[in-house]
């Protein structure tokens, strides 16, 4: 591989756990001495239609969904360290979804081993395995349209011949390692772990090969991973369930007490505003027979994570962590970063993710900013409108003194887009907008905030919509 590429020789990873492999469970396992962390399985459709962020406020990148919901959130600790994951049964859709996010993880893996419903119902997982055709067919397309290394995570087959046809099949498309799972698709934990198939395929083939399945049985500690290794013969080992029981097993050092690892796993969560509920199943999760302790009776009846601090006495470091954010947010949004570095600037269009905002009855941005364009002698602001063909969704552009503004975001409807367009536009030149709470600037006369403009009734209802995402 070139210098400066991830190399999958002799390395330890977290490996890809649905709901467990999110940013906070990734960099603890970072902290504990995992070498690489692969995100949760993400599927394509939904990331295809995802736009990049950069969320100043938590220092994150996040990829954001129509509806809003963050797919995937990562930040420079993880950059050369992440695997992102997906699933995908189109050779096309899984280049688009590559080229988005390839520049800020290390390297990208093609899901061919789950067997799961959530996987396999759209022909992804482990139902790829019997279509080695559109295995080759996904992998080529990766390695030759994307400049990070490609690999791909699969189970065995039912015979050895089988398997080892498959993965020198998957050795020619060019990836960078191949991880085994040593079971069928239609064995689970239970089944004891075919170790003589890993080995096999390790000698198989000349690429590095990570071996997966062990947790139950054969990894219990940080001194049985290299066990594990040379009773494989891999070049690498890759652990789920050991790690999500107690990240800690990636340390020489450990294994530390469960209440410290997390501890430290809901640091991350409250730092990186981790959704609570995942945060809650990753912490049951560690529990495990424990969970019906009165500490995991606590967890289980939490629902947010400033209750689940609660159960943990970390109150005061999320009381600190809150407070902290919110001085990011209002340093942002007062503009005291004069070169406004929070509005990246692409094809002359500034954007912006910003906050949801309340606005009284019949004052909206659009106003403001048509009276502040009057006050300065400028052209009426002009709007263009486009329309996204898979949810129908509207973005709009605002040119003012020839520049042009626009939100990140996707509204509902043309009405919110404008004004979000214009929230943009507001906040970059340092212009009131209209909040509530916000000190009167002058600019919208007392007619019209008396709501007897024409058309006010009509916007009356922004005040209750987000202008932009409840994410940051």
């Amino acid at each position: 591989m070139a210098a400066g590429r991830l190399s999958f020789s002799n390395i330890t990873a977290l490996a890809p756990m649905v709901r467990v492999g999110t940013l906070p469970m990734r960099l603890l396992a970072l902290d504990y001495g995992a070498d690489v962390v692969y995100c949760e399985e993400l599927i394509d459709i939904k990331m295809a239609q995802c736009h990049r962020v950069v969320n100043e406020v938590l220092e994150t990148v996040d990829f954001v969904a129509p509806d809003e919901r963050v797919m995937f959130r990562t930040c420079e600790r993880e950059k050369y360290r992440v695997i992102f994951q997906m699933g995908t049964a189109d050779p096309d859709r899984a280049l688009t979804v590559a080229r988005l996010v390839e520049k800020d993880v290390a390297a990208i893996d093609v899901n061919m081993g789950c067997p799961k419903e959530y996987s396999t119902k759209g022909g992804m997982g482990a139902a790829l395995l019997s279509d080695p055709d559109k295995i080759e067919a996904i992998l080529k397309k990766l390695v030759t349209g994307v400049s990070i290394p490609v690999t791909c995570k699969i189970r065995i087959l039912p015979s050895l011949e089988e398997t080892l046809a498959l993965v020198r099949r998957i050795e020619k498309t060019g990836v960078a390692a191949v991880a085994v799972h040593g079971r069928l698709k239609d064995e689970r934990p239970r089944h004891p772990l075919h170790c003589d198939y890993i080995q096999a395929v390790a000698r198989a083939v000349s690429i590095p090969v990570i071996a997966n399945g062990g947790s139950l049985d054969l990894v219990k500690t940080n001194a049985d991973i290299e066990e594990f290794r040379r009773a494989t013969g891999a070049s690498s080992v890759m652990l789920a369930r050991a790690a999500m029981w107690n990240a800690s097993v990636f340390s020489d050092q450990g294994p530390f007490p469960l209440e410290r690892v997390m501890e430290d796993y809901l640091k991350y969560a409250i730092r990186y505003t981790n959704h609570a509920f995942n945060t809650k199943y990753c912490l049951c999760q560690m529990l495990r027979d424990k969970v019906e302790s009165p500490l995991g009776k606590q967890v289980q009846a939490a629902q947010t994570n400033a209750e689940l601090s609660e159960a943990y006495g970390l109150q005061e470091f999320y009381r600190r962590t809150q407070e902290q954010l919110q001085a990011r947010r209002d340093a942002l949004q007062s503009g005291s970063q004069p070169d406004h570095g929070l509005f990246p600037s692409f094809d002359g269009v500034i954007c912006v993710c910003g906050f949801r905002r309340e606005y009284p009855p019949h004052i909206t941005p659009k106003m403001f900013l048509l009276e502040w364009s009057r006050k300065e002698k400028l052209e009426q602001p002009q709007y263009e409108m486009v329309q996204r063909s898979q949810d129908r969704a509207f973005q709009s552009t605002v040119t003012l003194a020839e520049k042009r503004y626009r939100s990140t975001l996707w509204e509902k409807s043309k009405k919110f887009a404008e004004q979000a367009a214009a929230v943009v536009c507001l906040r970059v030149l340092g212009v009131p907008e209209g909040r509530i709470g916000e000190e009167d600037s002058g600019l919208v006369c007392k007619r019209k905030r008396e709501g007897k403009m024409n058309g006010a009734a009509e916007e009356e209802t922004f005040k209750k919509q987000p202008v932009s995402s409840p994410y940051i």
